[in-house]
């Protein structure tokens, strides 16, 4: 297996290991009580050698946990502590989705807070100072884990399902898996929040082959993501420029890198990347927040309704 060596990151940590459409999807349907295998191939659309493939990885990674009756069969599939902390990203990723897509099904979900029993959408607010955590309102600098990371090039096969094959109904940010489900994609995007914005700064800073990372660029174009602006003429150079549609997916990578701080840091060293709120000049500890009441969103106080019938 060929590798290559980037700098320590939580959020490439964080998507070596779930950074796949199907693992996403898999996780996805869990959280919504789907947990038996028959269950999540019908509802995935998924063949049955790469669901087999899927739950075995997502349960050496501890992010599935598999129980079976008194005789040893009819296993189920249960979420971990791990699985469960990602549900910040979760509400972070339906909140994008409802921004930018005209998505029927999505739209007639609601959200109510129960303890409030307001409907909401969900905010990613600092924890100190209250107010939303946005591109353009934070400082990266290097944290005590800043080193350098081994890394496998090629895990797993992308997919070519389109999200919008998919037939689950409760798939509820598709256009945000078909994305981020390619931990390569999902790199490049990562990386734009740093000011990248050049061909050969990506290179640099993530050196897999350059055709993938120009079909990355191209396809991030093309959904609208990034923008390419020309900055010199002769000879002609371009450079990929954040829309405010990718600008808007910050809070989902945020809440994406706090989970591989606490969940992906094998060595125990600390946060690779230290982020400061320039609002408060506090560093960023994001908590998913409740529009009407401020309060912290937790999983069991959340509820979704779909048509006026909970989900």
């Amino acid at each position: 297996m060929s590798e290559l060596i980037t700098r320590a990151s939580s959020i490439n940590r964080a998507l070596d290991q779930i950074g796949d459409k199907w693992c996403l999807l898999i996780i996805q349907e869990v959280l919504w009580g789907i947990n038996t295998f028959n269950e999540m191939m019908e509802a995935m659309g998924v063949s049955r050698g790469v669901l087999s493939n899927r739950l075995k990885w997502l349960q050496d990674i501890d992010c599935l946990r598999r129980e079976t009756d008194a005789a040893g069969r009819h296993p189920t599939y249960h979420l971990t502590s791990k699985t469960i902390d990602l549900y910040d990203c979760a509400l972070m990723a339906i909140r994008w989705e409802r921004n930018w897509f005209d998505n029927p099904q999505l739209d007639n979900v609601q959200l109510r807070h129960r303890s409030c029993g307001q409907t909401f959408q969900p905010q990613l607010r600092c924890g100190h100072c209250s107010d939303q955590v946005i591109l353009g309102e934070v400082r990266f600098q290097p944290g005590p884990g800043a080193t350098r990371d081994v890394r496998e090039k090629k895990v797993r096969r992308r997919s070519s399902i389109a999200a919008s094959q998919i037939p689950s109904r409760r798939a509820l940010y598709r256009n945000l898996i078909n994305l981020v489900g390619d931990r390569w994609t999902a790199n490049v995007i990562a990386l734009s929040f740093h000011g990248i914005t050049r061909f050969e700064e990506f290179h640099t800073e993530l050196p897999v082959a350059t055709n993938i990372l120009a079909d990355r660029l191209k396809l991030l174009v093309e959904e609208g993501v990034f923008v390419q602006v020309v900055y010199q003429e002769r000879p002609l150079r371009q450079e990929y420029q954040l829309t405010d549609k990718g600008r808007d997916m910050f809070p989902w990578f945020l809440a994406l890198l706090q989970w591989g701080d606490k969940w992906c840091d094998p060595q125990g060293k600390g946060a690779p990347m230290l982020v400061t709120h320039t609002g408060c000049n506090e560093p960023v500890e994001a908590e998913v927040c409740c529009s009407e009441c401020g309060k912290h969103l937790l999983a069991h106080d959340v509820e979704f309704t779909l048509n006026g019938k909970v989900m």
